[in-house]
């Protein structure tokens, strides 16, 4: 029942090849602004107002027995008015304004390739030869 055949043959051939491709892209975006204004705002007055009078009188009169008649004034009159007014004013102030913008990109592209072969072959017989690759 068996039947033994000392030849026998036997091949195997495999070929392959792999492509993979990788992709990634990353944005990123900000802005910033800020704003400063501070203003000052002085303001004095000064008033002074001043009135002086004066008055002084002397006044004499005389009249004798034998009809005579004397008179005598003096009389000083002074009257001073002064006014005076101030007025200081001031303004200081300062602005300010800030503004920034980014914008960042980052990309990464990587290909991958990649091949094989393989063979096996087996012949038996006389010369029982035995090949891989």
């Amino acid at each position: 029942m068996s039947d033994y055949d000392p030849g026998f043959e036997y091949g195997h051939a495999e070929a392959g090849a792999e492509h993979a491709e990788l992709d990634h892209l990353q944005q990123a975006e900000g802005s910033e602004a800020d704003y400063n204004s501070q203003f000052n705002v002085y303001e004095q007055d000064t008033e002074h107002a001043e009135s002086t009078d004066f008055q002084q009188g002397r006044s004499v009169e005389f009249d004798s027995p034998d009809g005579t008649h004397y008179e005598e004034q003096e009389f000083t009159n002074y009257s001073h008015d002064q006014y005076d007014s101030e007025h200081v004013f001031a303004a200081e102030g300062s602005e300010s304004s800030h503004e920034a913008q980014f914008s960042e990109l980052d990309a990464l592209r990587q290909q991958l390739d990649s091949s094989f072969q393989e063979a096996t072959h087996i012949e038996g017989g006389d010369g029982h030869s035995i090949t891989s690759k």
